[in-house]
């Protein structure tokens, strides 16, 4: 049984959780269609160390992994607050900030 480090809810089996893909910059809101497809679905895939979303799903809390993907080893967890310094506010399509 693998177990993954929760940092909400400690130790856990890695069934209770859904990996988000890997974290990467958001980009401009004025960006064109192209660059927005490939921030949704291309990643860079690498052999190393990543920095990934996910999920537990029981309590749908988000958080951030470090894992060597070569290995498949959780190096690292930790709240998405200590990536991250500002919360980033969306207007709604058609709406003015």
């Amino acid at each position: 049984m693998k177990i993954m480090p929760c940092p909400l809810n400690g130790p856990r089996n890695i069934s209770e959780f859904s990996c988000g893909g890997e974290v990467s910059e958001l980009p401009p809101p004025d960006c064109d269609r192209e660059t927005w497809v490939d921030y949704v679905y291309l990643e860079d895939n690498i052999a190393g160390v990543v920095r990934e979303w996910w999920y537990h799903t029981p309590t749908a809390y988000w958080f951030i992994a470090e894992r060597d993907t070569r290995t498949d080893e959780i190096l690292k967890t930790y709240p998405a607050s200590e990536a991250f310094g500002e919360r980033v506010d969306f207007a709604a399509p058609g709406t003015k900030e």
